[in-house]
């Protein structure tokens, strides 16, 4: 998903970091130097361990008419809501972002 908020533009940059077991993502957050607001206006989490919610592709949401993205677990992997769209799967929604 890291991946993914990066080449969308979301985040400036990441690295994982080796200290333990499990590991770290480090993140740079991306600003707008100009105006002092954030990339990320807000990060949804649609999915719970609880509650799961699965879309099929003529069903897909549509983050803000466009302007936002919704991150899907496929069977193809984990991507954007246009790419599940375009190879016509639908999968997990794990999270709006906009």
């Amino acid at each position: 998903m890291t991946k993914i908020l990066f080449d969308k533009g979301y985040i400036l940059n990441f690295k994982f970091v080796e200290d333990g077991p499990q590991g770290t993502i480090k993140i740079a957050l991306k600003y707008d130097l100009v105006n002092k607001v954030n990339a990320i206006k807000k990060l949804e989490r649609v999915s719970t361990p609880g509650l799961r919610k699965y879309t099929g592709y003529k069903e897909m949401p549509r983050v803000l008419n466009g302007l936002g993205i919704a991150v899907l677990s496929t069977s193809k992997g984990v991507m954007t809501d246009k790419e599940a769209r375009d190879l016509k799967i639908g999968g997990e929604v794990l999270c709006y972002v906009y």
